[in-house]
């Protein structure tokens, strides 16, 4: 018994592995294009609903679209309302994977594993078809660990020991009364929370319904509570990211929730009407004339109650989406200090990284934000330099020591996360995408790094007792309005924005060397002239050093995220 009971896990594990991979595959060879569809055929309810039914059926797994979805919402690419008809057309999209478990119960599935391996092998050391035969594994892989899973849940049955000690254990709960149908509730919500798959426990359940073991209403009761289950998942991943990703994940616990219940309550009508389309006889038992061809309809049964309750339940809660979304918002308050906290990072965390392909969307938000937490930085200088008053020359130089340090723990933050990413399936343009990202963060810090400088040769000019000339004054608030549109102009570029030139970064930039080269012969011939002493002529020419060090930085940004190298 302890061997079959092995044997049985190992079958889900293959069952599961098979899942995996055949979801990942997926999403490598579809990942741009799904990512498009998500953030943009979402313009109203029914759109955003069709588009979570398309992902979802594409990539085989309500879990992958859902933290897809609550990381596009972590990221500010998509409102809490658009999500929520994201998770709705999810819930119709999954259905399929309860018909693939139908199918495999309906007839040998197994004909077609072992030429799905031999294909998929053949496509895997080709190298532009590796991922095609990835996922033709991982078809394989399902396709094995159900049948075999199958197979040894039978044999468990046809044990009579086996037989006898299952049945007893169900045969406490026959009794059609609320307390064993909230157990089987139970049931599916733990396990489906334990194994994070609804389609091994839908399988399981299959095979407990199909084999006599289980009664219908007991594996429906299984049904619904996986249907809880799933949702869990994305509210732990959920439990780090911000407030709209958490009410996200908690709008797709409350809609199953309140699916759940109001079937329930007319779960005697709904699961005759299904039973009625199928042609499943509740009424026959054990030893009745025809008991055997009517216990075969039961995986279809159950695959045909799990598209009902969901396509009912979407359809259903679509017109209430805007009360969700209140209820959420009231459920969950947002932070006070959570929008004015620079230190932190806002867009990533290591609770969603359940799709490594999609992770990378997070990370291009957070280093936008980065860069764009170096440009106020970088505004801070043009204001040092302009003060007089000690007090407040005092602060806001601690200010930019702070950022300068801010700076520094997000490189390393985001760098780590990058790493954790490419850790995980990712297709070659992925990895490439993450190595320029690398160097993107390396170079925005290295802009910190150039605000910080400046401001220090400023400080040390404020601690003598000389001051800059109007005309060096003139001069550096010329250099930093050139930076300042570089700057801008790099944001823009990272942002991805519409009719952005990224030749005029290097434009800008040989724009400041020539000025910083004039500069240079200038402060010479003014230094002779005595017009100013030496030491504040390296006081100044250390800030324009600065501000051209950062010109450089700025184009080999743009470079890394445009995947190019400019021509000097």
């Amino acid at each position: 018994m302890a061997w079959m009971a092995l044997k049985m896990l190992g079958c889900l594990a293959l069952l599961m592995f098979g899942m995996k991979s055949m979801s990942e595959a997926l999403q490598k060879m579809a990942g741009p294009q799904l990512r498009h569809v998500l953030g943009t055929m979402t313009t109203n309810r029914f759109t955003g609903m069709l588009t979570g039914m398309f992902v979802t059926a594409s990539v085989q797994s309500s879990t992958a679209t859902t933290l897809m979805t609550v990381s596009f919402v972590n990221a500010g690419l998509l409102t809490l309302m658009q999500a929520i008809s994201i998770i709705l057309g999810a819930h119709i999209g999954t259905t399929v994977t309860a018909w693939i478990m139908s199918l495999g119960f309906s007839f040998n599935i197994a004909n077609f594993v072992y030429p799905a391996f031999f294909i998929g092998i053949i496509l895997v050391y080709m190298n532009k078809k590796r991922v095609l035969g990835e996922f033709l594994f991982g078809v394989g892989f399902l396709f094995l660990g159900l049948t075999t899973l199958k197979e040894t849940g039978f044999s468990v049955v046809q044990d009579p020991a086996a037989n006898a000690s299952i049945s007893a254990f169900f045969a406490r709960f026959n009794d059609p009364n609320f307390f064993n149908s909230l157990f089987f509730l139970v049931m599916g919500t733990v396990l489906t929370l334990c194994v994070q798959s609804s389609a091994a426990i839908m399988a399981i359940t299959m095979i407990l319904c199909s084999t006599g073991v289980l009664h219908i209403d007991q594996g429906i009761m299984l049904v619904l509570g996986e249907n809880i289950g799933t949702t869990i998942t994305a509210n732990i991943v959920a439990l780090s990211a911000n407030t709209q990703a958490r009410r996200a994940a908690l709008a797709h616990f409350t809609i199953n929730v309140i699916g759940v219940i109001w079937v329930v309550i007319v779960l005697k009508w709904f699961l005759a009407a299904v039973c009625h389309v199928v042609g499943f006889d509740l009424g026959i038992r054990p030893g009745d004339e025809g008991y055997a061809g009517n216990l075969a309809k039961i995986s279809v049964v159950l695959a045909t109650f799990h598209s009902a309750f969901n396509v009912s339940n979407t359809f259903i809660q679509i017109w209430f989406i805007k009360y969700i979304e209140k209820f959420v918002c009231r459920v969950i308050k947002p932070k006070n200090s959570e929008e004015e906290e620079d230190s932190r990072l806002h867009f990533i965390s290591s609770g969603l990284m359940g799709t490594p392909e999609l992770s990378l969307l997070e990370a291009r938000k957070e280093i936008s934000l980065f860069a764009t937490r170096t440009h106020k930085m970088f505004n801070f200088v043009p204001n040092l330099l302009e003060m007089k008053e000690e007090n407040d020359f005092v602060k806001l130089f601690a200010r930019i020591e702070k950022y300068e340090g801010i700076s520094d723990n997000m490189e390393i933050e985001i760098a780590n996360y990058l790493n954790k990413v490419s850790e995980g399936r990712l297709s070659p343009e992925s990895k490439t995408t993450i190595q320029a990202m690398l160097r993107e963060i390396s170079e925005i810090e290295s802009i910190g790094d150039s605000c910080y400088n400046m401001a220090r040769a400023i400080n040390r000019k404020f601690r003598s007792k000389e001051d800059f000339t109007e005309d060096q004054y003139a001069h550096i608030k010329h250099i930093m309005g050139l930076c300042e549109k570089a700057l801008v102009h790099m944001i823009a570029v990272l942002d991805d924005s519409q009719q952005v030139d990224a030749n005029r970064t290097l434009n800008l930039e040989n724009e400041i060397n020539d000025y910083r080269k004039l500069l240079k012969e200038k402060n010479i011939v003014d230094i002779e002239n005595q017009k100013y002493s030496y030491q504040m002529g390296v006081h100044y020419m250390d800030v324009v050093n600065d501000c051209e060090k950062l010109g450089d930085y700025v184009v080999n940004v743009v470079e890394a995220h445009a995947n190019r190298r400019f021509l000097v």
